[in-house]
């Protein structure tokens, strides 16, 4: 039997409450390359996860390792090699698309600052890429943030609810684009959501009670 290649991401013994209830007690999951799906109802988690995943909220215990690199002996490496997005929060509202991007390449090293361009026509923002973000509907900021992921180069890239206020077109465009990344096989995605489109080939569905 051929071996399994490693994980991209993985998460051993992962310990973590809320002041009002615990949320994971001993987890433990493996990220390989490709789509991973992440579900539960709400409240179960999804987004704390993500923000465990990528730095934002600290562990009580356990390990985070991605792409080599484990979070308790280089942070700051290790914050590079995750890109999440963060739908809940608000861009600089005077920046542009363009300025935001171009903020956020600073933060990694593997940005592909030559693929924005072709991103943003992708996802229709070329009329919207030098408005300030204040300008902008809610669609249009998560698209932004879409571009971002895909330009990050991260080797674990977390997707929270990618489909939420975006319209048709625009869903299948993005679903296009994660098909495209699946198939180069150098990054893992995790998509945090209800449910994913039917027609994205998952390498996995985790699912939080």
């Amino acid at each position: 039997m051929a071996a399994q290649p490693s994980p991209i991401g993985q998460v051993d013994d992962l310990c973590f409450s809320h002041p009002q209830r615990a949320l994971f007690a001993h987890w433990s999951a493996r990220f390989p390359a490709g789509l991973s799906l992440l579900q539960g109802e709400e409240s179960s988690g999804k987004t704390s996860l993500l923000c465990l995943l990528d730095g934002t909220l600290v562990a009580d215990g356990g390990s985070l390792q991605v792409a080599g690199v484990h979070w308790h002996q280089d942070p700051e490496r290790y914050r590079a090699q995750v890109f999440r997005t963060d739908p809940q929060s608000e861009l600089p509202q005077q920046l542009s698309a363009l300025q935001w991007l171009d903020a956020v390449r600073l933060r990694y090293p593997t940005f592909d600052a030559d693929g924005v361009p072709a991103w943003i026509e992708r996802l229709s923002l070329r009329e919207h890429q030098h408005k300030p973000m204040v300008m902008l509907s809610t669609g249009s900021r998560r698209k932004v943030w879409l571009v971002a992921a895909f330009a990050s180069g991260a080797a674990l890239t977390l997707l929270d609810q990618p489909f939420a206020a975006l319209d048709k077109s625009s869903i299948l465009a993005v679903c296009d684009l994660l098909r495209d990344a699946a198939r180069r096989g150098d990054r893992a995605w995790v998509l945090a959501d209800y449910e994913a489109p039917r027609d994205l080939a998952l390498v996995q569905t985790i699912t939080l009670d």
